[in-house]
């Protein structure tokens, strides 16, 4: 029964054997079968896209606000954050002293200008009286020494007056500048060391600067940005607040500081931004946004279509149900896609789906994706 058994299967396996060479579709069937994969158009797409910076916002004056006398705090004649003008009372300490003391300069002044006078008086008549030989050349020196000392205690006593006036004024603290006041250190009662105690601090809020760092190598790029044009009337430069949000107002560049950092090979660059809403705050992180000069039209691809050999980029070219890999050069990547700075021509068909599987000359079974946002922003 058995051998019968394998007869027939030997029978049969012949009879499909000489079906197949005699079947064409079955001669001509690859030996690899091709392998699914989705490709895209190679295109071009309007990028707009930045180089951005770690940034602090800064106020472009600053004060810290410190007695030039001592004493005790009398007054507070401000609302701590509110604005203040140029010239405007913030602190008073106890003007007393002050007071007393301007009192007594101006009395030593007047006691000095009446002896000043009644020493001239007395080198005029001894001046005369040596003229006629009526008294001793000696009387005449004291009375001419006398009246240089009078003159020097004039002197002396109006220098103290305008210590006295000046002390009684630095007991009224005033703001230096138009700007915004922070919150009091001291409060009435308080006693003021002169020149130590620190009272407040006082900054301008409009306009305000943003200082972030770039690396030497990118000196002349920012050099030639200050002489431009596009400094002022592009949106060149822009930054984004903590919460990722945008800045509503461009900026321009104030300053690039005078040395190159030979530590770190950095330079630091300070922008001014306009501050009329007061949301920018002396101390707040930013980024600074740089618009990129090769924004434009520029080949974009999906970043998953990339695979990475040996620190070199590569991407699988379709051509006629085959792939090929290619070598590019990638610039900035932008959310999902990257740019592609060489190595692709608009028009080709690269795999962005299935390339696990695929390695140079494989055959390929593709289907076409869309090319997707005809604009990428960043």
């Amino acid at each position: 029964m058995i051998t019968r058994l394998n007869s027939l299967a030997i029978i049969i396996a012949s009879i499909i054997g000489i079906a197949s060479c005699g079947n064409p579709t079955a001669q001509n069937r690859p030996a690899a079968s091709a392998v699914p994969v989705n490709v895209q158009k190679v295109a071009k797409q309007n990028v707009v896209y930045h180089n951005e910076y770690p940034a602090t916002v800064v106020a472009l004056n600053e004060v810290e606000l410190r007695s030039e006398v001592g004493g005790y705090i009398t007054g507070i004649s401000f609302k701590e954050g509110q604005k203040v003008k140029r010239g405007q009372r913030l602190y008073t300490l106890d003007q007393r002293k002050y007071t007393a003391a301007k009192a007594q300069a101006e009395a030593n002044l007047k006691v000095a200008k009446a002896n000043l006078e009644k020493a001239q008086k007395d080198a005029d008549r001894y001046t005369a009286l040596s003229e006629k030989d009526a008294i001793a050349k000696q009387q005449l020196d004291y009375a001419l020494t006398e009246l240089d000392n009078a003159k020097s205690r004039v002197a002396a006593a109006e220098a103290d007056l305008v210590t006295a006036n000046t002390n009684l004024r630095y007991s009224v603290i005033t703001a230096p500048f138009d700007g915004t006041i922070g919150i009091s250190n001291v409060r009435i009662g308080t006693f003021v060391s002169l020149g130590q105690t620190l009272l407040n601090t006082i900054s301008s809020d409009n306009p305000m600067g943003v200082d972030f760092v770039i690396d030497e190598k990118e000196l002349n790029k920012y050099l030639a940005l200050e002489q431009s044009a596009d400094n002022k009337e592009k949106s060149v430069f822009t930054i984004a607040l903590p919460d990722k949000s945008l800045y509503g107002d461009a900026g321009e560049i104030s300053v690039i500081d005078r040395a190159v950092d030979p530590q770190t090979g950095t330079i630091k660059i300070r922008l001014v931004f306009p501050n009329a809403q007061r949301k920018l705050r002396a101390g707040i992180s930013a980024t600074v946004r740089v618009l990129n000069e090769n924004s434009g039209e520029q080949i974009m691809i999906p970043y998953k279509a990339v695979t990475e050999q040996m620190s070199e980029n590569f991407v699988f070219v379709e051509d006629n149900g085959v792939v090929k890999q290619t070598r590019i050069e990638l610039g900035k990547r932008i959310h999902e896609k990257v740019i592609v700075k060489s190595g692709l021509q608009v028009g080709q068909n690269i795999v962005v789906e299935g390339i696990q599987k695929l390695r140079d000359g494989v055959p390929v079974q593709a289907a076409f994706l869309e090319a997707g946002e005809k604009t990428a922003r960043k």
